[in-house]
């Protein structure tokens, strides 16, 4: 397994990650905590999660995985999606409940997909203050955000972190073949989270998975796509053996792209990806949890 730095912490972070929603797709908990507890075994330190997958469950298989001496092995990271400060403080001490440990390594806010989240997160009273005090706290240690609709959102947080003099750790963001043509966060994003020195979590690296449908490329074209570029950490979902093998297989025999590599997966995927639709994440609200479930915001 092949480790990098995310951002400026220090951390050490497996190349590969452990995406959390699919966890919960096994009907057998026991595979999950199987999958979690090979990845740990084989290398793999960074697992994903958040409050909202599945009710909760998510975080509870992976708790289950963490226990008997597994949790020392993890980078673990969870997201909430509060906005005020009681919602998120909330949100994170139920996450806490459920993964059975007292701290998170990285806690993100989740699913940042409207340029109002972004204001109330850090508005007086906002979930940024219940956040930096949980981190006094010692219930987490490194704060970051995460979003899958514009890369101007994603920009416009980064622009009220510095009018706030403030400093996240981390920006998880959708990174795939496609990405590169369609309102692009490879292109927008990316480059201002280079320049501020950010651990980069890059997600989606198959379009979960709709990339796969355009036939253009296949899943371990997509990881190394994904993998090449200038990112801490690829996540993608895990919810069987055979894939988790696959997974592994592309990350411990990685060798970046070349411009030629590169090139040539971009001239094919040009026409499918012009008009989105393989990123469906962007063009509809496939993906919006809290479309659905507002409340979850506070």
């Amino acid at each position: 397994m092949q480790y990098r730095l995310l951002g400026t912490t220090g951390e050490r972070v497996s190349m590969l990650g452990v995406g959390g929603f699919h966890l919960s797709k096994p009907d057998d908990p026991r595979l999950a905590v199987r999958i979690v507890r090979t990845a740990l075994e084989s290398g793999v330190n960074f697992l994903d999660n958040s409050w909202d997958y599945a009710e909760g469950e998510s975080e509870r298989r992976m708790g289950l995985a963490l226990r008997d001496g597994y949790r020392d092995r993890a980078f673990l990271m969870t997201k909430i999606d509060g906005r005020t400060a009681s919602s998120a403080t909330q949100q994170l001490e139920q996450s806490l409940q459920r993964l059975q440990t007292d701290r998170v390594d990285l806690l993100q806010f989740h699913e940042v997909i409207r340029m109002s989240d972004c204001d109330r997160i850090f508005a007086a009273g906002g979930a940024l203050e219940a956040v930096v005090s949980a981190r006094q706290q010692g219930k987490l240690r490194y704060i970051g955000f995460t979003g899958h609709k514009s890369p101007q959102i994603h920009k416009h947080m980064l622009d009220l972190a510095d009018q706030n003099d403030f400093r996240f750790d981390t920006v998880q963001m959708p990174l795939n073949v496609m990405d590169a043509h369609y309102h692009s966060f490879e292109r927008i994003v990316l480059p201002i989270a280079g320049q501020k020195q950010m651990g980069v979590i890059g997600m989606k690296p198959m379009g979960d998975p709709f990339i796969l449908d355009s036939h253009t490329l296949t899943a371990p074209e997509c990881l190394r796509y994904a993998m090449s570029l200038p990112v801490s950490v690829t996540i993608t979902g895990i919810d069987s053996m055979p894939i988790l093998t696959q997974a592994l297989a592309v990350a411990e025999n990685f060798k970046p792209l070349t411009t030629q590599e590169r090139d040539a997966l971009l001239a094919r995927t040009a026409t499918g990806a012009k008009d989105g639709k393989f990123e469906r994440y962007k063009v509809s609200e496939h993906f919006d949890s809290t479309s659905e479930h507002p409340e979850w915001l506070g």
